[in-house]
């Protein structure tokens, strides 16, 4: 295991002439925020002893340079609003925070791009392309508090990426500061480009272990002229799920999101919204979103999707073709993660994956495991594209209890879902959280693949060590 040096006054001094002593924070309370992500269990807090907040590229590379010649790790961070203990710094040292990063360096409608700094956030982006007519098609749940470079180091999914996919598709080109401080420049306004190993693809999803990402270049695509959401209650949850490849198959359409939530997540978003949510006793919600280039052909899907429905177990069909009634119908789902930290405020998130024909079975799996070790696991998520947020609650069990219950209840979902062809994570990242899953689950010549990769990258494992792999 790799042994690291503490920070020093004379380590500190040289920060602070790097990027101005306002920008390098060591009061414990200041850096408290930056201590954590969104996981909610106390085992995953680590305090850095410094906080830094470079605004340049050149900034950043002087600070690896330092960390490398000192020994220090650096654990970079976004908004914090990752589910996997990707950004906390487990071995204290540097965190290097991007939040000065904050600038969309350019929309070019000629070529559809837009160059933006990772401090962004993914909902600005958005904005910014729909003021130019222009469409960027990346939207995570979080889309108003995460920020693209967290997106592009999880390769975020999100609602659209059954139509859309992931980040990774959108991304042409970046800045990256290597853990040496070397600074490389690949791809840009290029469509195509084969010059070479795609290293670009190698960088996003990487969890910030293999460099700093400082500029972005995304592709944008045109604004969608109509759109309409559909939200559909079911009986049963194996009906709503059943009724997702039907949409596809039987009616010919593509939406653009299926989202479904079980019983127990539509309950905990109807307390947390604190009103009254249709069908509310169903056993589960998909909500659909179809959009076109005509309001007819809008108009022809979701009465298509509506019918198809109707005719396998739907109770009713509510439809919103207008933006008032489409975030109403959107606010239950992206709600959910809030509202269950209300029901338990310590709970597991997990974001197993797939292929879209399992789903019906892994959650069947799921209800078993459930049962068997007495533990409540809400579901809900991406059913168009086999994403599933499995989520365990704590509740009043003490500590021991649900540690033990937790480790015995994932391995059996994560054995469940590998045998039925899916992963252990499918946008959240393996972070700390699920290191020694990662080790159990993963093809062992394509793990050592991966840290030969990371040793190349990183000889000295200084930047975000503890993720991913333990190294």
């Amino acid at each position: 295991m790799t042994k690291y040096n503490q920070i020093t006054e004379d380590t500190l001094r040289e920060l602070r002439n790097i990027v101005g002593p306002s920008f390098v924070v060591t009061d414990e309370e200041k850096m408290m925020p930056y201590a954590h992500d969104e996981v909610s269990e106390d085992k995953y807090v680590k305090m850095p002893e410094v906080v830094v907040r470079p605004r340049t590229k050149g900034e950043i590379s002087s600070i690896m340079k330092l960390a490398n010649k000192e020994g220090i790790p650096v654990t970079p961070r976004g908004a914090g609003t990752g589910l996997s203990a990707g950004c906390v710094p487990v071995f204290g040292g540097i965190v290097l925070s991007m939040e000065r990063f904050n600038k969309v360096l350019e929309v070019d409608k000629e070529n559809l791009f837009i160059i933006t700094e990772p401090g962004v956030t993914t909902g600005e982006i958005q904005k910014r392309a729909e003021d130019e007519g222009l469409f960027y098609a990346g939207d995570p749940c979080s889309a108003e508090s995460s920020q693209i470079g967290g997106n592009v180091a999880e390769n975020a999914g999100g609602n659209r990426a059954i139509k859309y996919g992931t980040t990774s598709r959108y991304v042409l080109g970046l800045e990256v500061v290597l853990p040496n401080g070397k600074i490389m420049n690949l791809g840009g306004k290029c469509v195509k480009d084969v010059a070479g190993y795609d290293l670009i693809r190698l960088i996003v999803g990487s969890e910030g272990t293999l460099g700093i990402v400082t500029k972005i270049w995304l592709k944008l695509l045109p604004l969608p002229k109509y759109r309409a959401d559909l939200l559909v209650p079911f009986k049963k949850m194996q009906e709503a799920i059943e009724v997702v490849p039907k949409i596809m198959t039987m009616g010919g359409i593509v939406p653009t999101s299926v989202e479904f939530m079980d019983s127990m997540t539509i309950k905990a978003a109807e307390l947390y919204l604190n009103q009254t949510l249709p069908h509310s006793d169903a056993g589960a919600y998909i909500i659909v979103e179809v959009e076109g280039s005509s309001e007819a052909q809008v108009e022809d899907d979701y009465e298509t999707i509506g019918k198809l429905c109707l005719e396998n177990g739907g109770i009713e069909v509510y439809v919103a073709d207008n933006l008032s009634t489409q975030e109403r119908i959107w606010e239950s789902r992206k709600c959910v993660a809030e509202a269950l930290r209300v029901v338990s405020p310590v709970y597991c998130m997990e974001d197993i994956t797939v292929p879209t024909s399992e789903i019906p079975e892994i959650l069947k799996k799921i209800t078993n495991i459930s049962e068997k070790y007495g533990v409540k696991i809400p579901c809900f998520g991406h059913a168009g594209d086999g994403n599933i947020h499995a989520t365990l609650l704590r509740e009043n069990m003490d500590n021991d209890t649900w540690e033990n219950i937790k480790e015995l209840a994932l391995r059996e979902i994560y054995t469940a879902t590998c045998m039925l062809g899916g992963n252990i994570s499918g946008e959240h990242g393996i972070g700390a959280k699920r290191i020694h899953f990662l080790k159990e689950f993963s093809d062992p010549v394509a793990l050592n693949v991966m840290q030969q990769i990371k040793l190349a990258i990183d000889p000295n494992i200084i930047l975000n060590p503890g993720k991913i792999f333990g190294l």
